[in-house]
């Protein structure tokens, strides 16, 4: 990969909690386009990894860039421009209870741009028909189902037309219906917005349907074994536990 290629590049990363290293000596890109996974077992370090990447969390030492910009050592306005630029779908979708869907949606267009109220309530409209929810704007969050929430959630995530879209555990709580519906959803929004995907997931049908590139983060060595197509890892990494994970093999040989 060229460094024109890549969007964000990640260099000699460490996350901490104190004195508690969590994940050390992280280094990789991702692709303008792609989409991106981030795996390992539980308490690894994926989430945390995600919000070092929305700038929610402060490396303890290392480099994160956008487009060759080193997002730490930018100004405090040119932190806020990037962060702009991202959009982000929580597990739970995290919509305001007190809002309607499309109230919830058209929050970021009203503290983040100029538009008058009537384009404002066509865009929201078109994000909703983009995620299958034409016609949901006036429902409360609680009158629609956990699936159709997520997808809400989403909706609001694209709002502003992101560059890059983070998932955290996007199919958590989803049937195996309505996670595949939201699977080719997102390979829609890639296709049709241009952006880039950054997903968190354990679920290897999304991961092996979504991903073109990844990262493996180990919870024993506290660091990476990993990173590339994890259809292709699936087959030839040269690391057991990260074969096991994405076969969901078990074996009691505790080779990294």
């Amino acid at each position: 990969m060229t460094p024109s290629d890549a969007l964000i590049e990640v260099q000699n990363l460490t996350m901490a909690y104190g004195d508690f290293i969590l994940q050390q000596n992280l280094t990789f890109s991702i692709k303008k386009g792609s989409i991106f996974a981030i795996m390992g077992e539980s308490g690894c370090g994926k989430s945390t990894l995600l919000r070092h990447l929305t700038g929610l969390k402060r490396p303890a030492t290392g480099d994160i860039s956008f487009s060759g910009k080193n997002f730490w050592k930018s100004s405090k306005k040119e932190r806020i421009q990037r962060m702009q630029k991202c959009g982000v779908l929580y597990q739970s979708g995290a919509l305001w209870s007190s809002m309607s869907i499309g109230e919830n949606i058209a929050l970021p267009l009203q503290q983040f741009t100029d538009l008058p109220t009537k384009l404002i309530a066509e865009i929201v409209d078109l994000k909703l028909a983009l995620v299958g929810l034409k016609g949901f704007a006036k429902y409360p969050p609680s009158a629609i189902s956990g699936g159709m929430r997520k997808r809400a959630g989403l909706a609001r995530a694209i709002a502003l037309d992101p560059e890059i879209v983070f998932f955290d555990e996007p199919s958590a709580g989803l049937d195996p219906i309505s996670s595949k519906m939201l699977d080719d959803l997102i390979l829609e929004l890639r296709d049709s917005l241009g952006a880039t995907i950054v997903i968190v997931t354990h679920e290897l049908p999304s991961i092996f349907a979504l991903a073109d590139d990844s990262i493996f983060l180990d919870t024993e060595t506290r660091t990476m074994l990993a990173t590339g197509d994890p259809n292709i890892l699936a087959r030839e990494s040269k690391s057991l536990k990260v074969k096991q994970f994405l076969s969901r093999s078990v074996s009691l040989t505790n080779q990294p």
